[in-house]
């Protein structure tokens, strides 16, 4: 029989119940977001309605979905249990004999990063503290989330126990890792991304290779042979491309010396605190906006968030000047939390020889102080 995908809401209690049971059924579990728009959550429910998951597929996450546009990463059980050895050592579960292993995991569950570890929970791994959860946070051994959520936490004094925090999703500020580390936790950040698990991991001196995982670099892109990387997407096809046993997602870096330095996305995608937005996906549902002739969005470098996404956009042919707060307003309609501009600039775009929007120039223009930002 085929594996169908079923859709769970992300809330916390039972949800590692209601995830067993989907896969004791062989479906596929793929976790909503509660904060979705009604708009997103029916394009999701439209794709997974008519998806038809590759055989093997144990495992689905939706990934860099705007208005509309929704991509679902799926997965074999295998791609993620060849790493719970490894994850298990970097943890340092075994560090307190006859304590039980606790994660706490302030990441919403419909991430990637978050559903490994209750994969991992699944399969014996430690137990999970999911978000809203602040009284389980006492009792968290490890740590796996953003840097931004492990600053929060800190700054509560929410992690009393904690002695190992697994870093993904976003740069890590070393201010944040000293902050740890004087608190008494070992800090292993590691880069990865839905479609290739991890990559590589860095307790302080550089991005490595992942155990199990080989790294090269072909004209400036990251490449991987990886008992990890997903099976593919549904809907989009998504940035995942292969060459034989080999996997990209276009991840721009330096290999020197064993050690990987990152520069970004070669499809400039923004990476955003936890999500990773591309930019196209945001840019057309703009375009349907009242008042928007064009648009062009870009990651605002921000320090110790990466980027807020920020938009530039060229107001229609004859329309009146378009306000912040009707962009704002229109734009949460129909996009998730972490895909909508924090940042709005108005004006006529540069473009390129052949009139497509020249999307280094706006950054270029927006950090010099070029263009107007629109405020209201």
């Amino acid at each position: 029989m085929t594996s169908r995908i079923v859709v769970l809401d992300d809330t916390a209690e039972g949800l590692l119940a209601r995830i067993r049971a989907v896969r004791s059924a062989g479906d596929v579990p793929l976790v909503a977001d509660g904060r979705w728009p009604a708009a997103q959550r029916e394009a999701v429910d439209a794709l997974v309605r008519a998806a038809r998951p590759p055989a093997g597929t144990a495992w689905a996450t939706l990934t860099s979905g705007s208005s509309g546009t929704a991509r679902i990463v799926v997965r074999t059980a295998q791609s993620w249990e060849r790493s719970f050895a490894a994850v298990s050592a970097l943890l340092d579960e075994s560090s307190t004999p006859g304590a039980e292993p606790v994660v706490a995991l302030p990441a919403p569950a419909s991430s990637s990063l978050t559903l490994f570890s209750l994969a991992h929970a699944l399969a014996g791994g430690p137990r999970p503290v999911l978000p809203g959860d602040d009284g389980g946070l006492a009792a968290a051994t490890a740590f796996h989330g953003t840097p931004q959520a492990l600053r929060t936490l800190l700054d509560r004094g929410a992690l009393p126990r904690v002695r190992t925090a697994l870093v993904g999703g976003s740069h890590l500020d070393e201010h944040v890792r000293a902050l740890a580390e004087a608190r008494g936790i070992r800090v292993v950040a590691y880069y990865g991304a839905a479609e290739l698990s991890f990559v590589a991991a860095d307790d302080g001196a550089g991005l490595r290779p992942f155990p199990g995982v080989a790294v090269d670099v072909r004209d400036g892109q990251v490449w991987v042979r990886s008992p990890y990387v997903a099976l593919g997407c549904l809907g989009d096809a998504g940035p995942l491309r292969t060459d034989g046993e080999w996997a990209t997602v276009g991840d721009l870096a330096d290999l020197r010396d064993g050690a990987l330095t990152l520069h970004g996305r070669a499809d400039g995608a923004i990476i955003s605190a936890s999500a990773t937005v591309i930019p196209e996906e945001v840019e057309a549902h703009l375009r349907g906006l009242p008042g928007v002739g064009d648009a062009v969005v870009f990651g605002y470098p921000v320090g110790g968030v990466g980027a807020l996404v920020a938009a530039m956009v060229e107001p229609a042919a004859g329309g009146a000047p378009v306000s912040a707060g009707l962009l704002r307003e229109t734009a949460a309609s129909g996009m998730s939390p972490s895909h909508r501009p924090r940042i709005w600039f108005a004006g006529d775009l540069p473009r390129t020889a052949a009139g497509k929007p020249a999307r280094a120039e706006v950054l270029r223009r927006v950090l010099a102080g070029e263009v107007r930002r629109v405020v209201g």
